[in-house]
Parts: C-alpha cells; sequence; structure tokens
C-alpha cells in the first residue's frame, strides 16, 4: 500500500490519513500566545504603578489620614464580585468544553451582569468621595487611588464588551465550531483584571 501511495496511485477505498507535523504539534494557538504577550505588557504598567505607589506612599508617611477616607466596604464588596465572576468564567470555559451551549451563554451573561456590577459599586463610590471633596487634586494618596482603579475600571470595561461579544456569538450559534476557543482567550484576560483587582483591594483600602 505504502508504495502505491508514492506512486501516486491512490486506490479507490485507501483512506489518506494526516500524520502531525512539527507544526501542528506541541504549538501554543496563535490567539492564546498573543493573549500572553499582552498581558505581560499589563503586567509592566500595573505593576510599575504598584511600585511607584509603594514607594511614594513609604516616603510621605503611608497616608494613613488619606486612606481612612476610602469606603473598605464597597471594596470588599467589590472584590467578592469580581471573584465570583473569575469563577462564572472558569465555568463558562467548562461549559465550552463540555460543549453545553446553553450553560455557556448561562455563565457567560453571568460574568457580564458581575462586571456591570463592579462597575456600579465603583460609580457610587466615587460619587461619594467626590462629594466629600476627595478629587484626584485633592493630594498625591488620591491622584494614585483614582489613576489605578479608574485605569483598572477600564479594563473591567473592556472585558464587558469582549464578554458580551461572546455571548453574542454564543446567542446566535456562530460561537461553534471555529470561535469557541475566543472564550478561553477572554477567560484569561478576565482573570488577570481580577488577580490586579486582588493587589490594589489591600494597598489602598486595607493598609
Amino acid at each position: 500500500m505504502e508504495a502505491e501511495v508514492s506512486a501516486g496511485t491512490l486506490k479507490p477505498g485507501m483512506i489518506m490519513e494526516e500524520t502531525p507535523t512539527t507544526d501542528t504539534v506541541g504549538r501554543i494557538p496563535v490567539g492564546k500566545m498573543g493573549v500572553w504577550w499582552f498581558l505581560a505588557s499589563e503586567i509592566m504598567v500595573f505593576g510599575g504603578l504598584i511600585i511607584c505607589y509603594t514607594l511614594f506612599r513609604i516616603q510621605h508617611g503611608g497616608w494613613e489620614s488619606e486612606a481612612a477616607h476610602v469606603n473598605w466596604r464597597l471594596g470588599a464588596l467589590n472584590t467578592l464580585v469580581l471573584l465570583t465572576s473569575s469563577m462564572t468564567m472558569i465555568l463558562a470555559f467548562g461549559a465550552v468544553e463540555s460543549d453545553d451551549r446553553a450553560k455557556v451563554k448561562l455563565y457567560l451573561a453571568m460574568t457580564v451582569a458581575l462586571g456591570l456590577a463592579f462597575l456600579g459599586v465603583k460609580s457610587i463610590e466615587y460619587t461619594h468621595e467626590i462629594r466629600e471633596g476627595f478629587t484626584p487634586l485633592s493630594g498625591l494618596f488620591w491622584s494614585f487611588y483614582y489613576m489605578m482603579t479608574g485605569l483598572h475600571a477600564l479594563h473591567v470595561t473592556a472585558g464587558i464588551v469582549l464578554n458580551a461579544m461572546l455571548l453574542g456569538l454564543a446567542t446566535k450559534g456562530s460561537l461553534w465550531p471555529h470561535r469557541q476557543q475566543r472564550v478561553e482567550f477572554a477567560g484569561l484576560y478576565w482573570h488577570f483584571v481580577d488577580v490586579v483587582w486582588i493587589f490594589l483591594f489591600p494597598l489602598l483600602y486595607l493598609v
């Protein structure tokens, strides 16, 4: 048979099976690699801000009096919201793996709703602080506070848009059979956003 195939005399009924090549075995998908590179750049951005904040806070005496005015209860609530959304994102990916399309839509919708809830709580917090007279110009602590939490909120917004787009594809049925891996990529980004908040919460609200 091998001689016939190599000679180009494939007979009817014979099946050509694809053999794995170095191009398809052990290679990370391009999309996932792109997400990892993007997250690496974002780690540098947030890491730089966190380091600068820490150094300035040590140099300027801790900023305890300024930090005492942030609402740690709302911050804790948002921490719970984001951790829960991370779980629903994991469940969405698990539903993709098991091809449970109804649960994919459910968990993506829950993730979007929790993201919106996070932004809602943050807007309430901002409104209260601004009414109390604490703006980005009120001092170095507040400049860092609004810059770091505002940048994080922008990333949450981007994640909401991304997951909403995936939810739309899942609802129309066009997420399958070639786009379902995008749920995993979106999950990587969403988990990164959650991890960043886990660092920001104690630095800005508790320390």
